[in-house]
């Protein structure tokens, strides 16, 4: 197999072949060098240099803001809002289970839970105690409305 010396140097000093300049006085030895070390040897003595890099310098920009947080924020609001509205559908569930909502109250409730109306567990009991007084009151008013009649 024939190997370019150029191709020779290159893989010996892990540089491009573009990069290599062969120093003319001394091209015989160049031409006689076959092993890699014959030819690491020349490029300590000078017969064989490399050229620097070529290329831009590399410029170091201002980090700006990356819109990226954004997103974060909005998948932190949805999973807040995600848990709550579990958390009090469940609870909403369980008293209807137990008989203490009416299917219409539990509907309603539900509307309220979606909508974000409710800040929390106790405030959506808060609500559900006043449902129930407003109740009572009610049912009171009317059977003092039919005993006036």
């Amino acid at each position: 197999m024939k190997l370019n010396k150029k191709a020779l140097v290159a893989r010996t000093l892990k540089v491009g072949k573009e990069r290599i300049v062969f120093v003319k006085a001394r091209l015989e030895e160049i031409k006689e060098a076959l092993r890699r070390e014959d030819i690491r040897d020349l490029y300590k003595d000078g017969a064989i240099k490399i050229k620097e890099k070529k290329g831009r310098k590399k410029v170091i920009r201002k980090k700006s803001r990356s819109p990226g947080n954004i997103r974060k924020k909005v998948n932190k609001r949805k999973q807040n809002y995600v848990i709550m509205t579990r958390k009090l559908r469940k609870y909403v569930g369980e008293i209807k289970n137990q008989g203490k909502l009416s299917k219409e109250e539990t509907k309603e409730i539900r509307n309220k839970i979606r909508n974000k109306k409710f800040k929390s567990k106790a405030h959506l009991k808060e609500y559900i105690g006043g449902l129930k007084k407003w109740k009572l009151w009610r049912e009171e008013e009317n059977k003092i409305n039919r005993l006036l009649k």
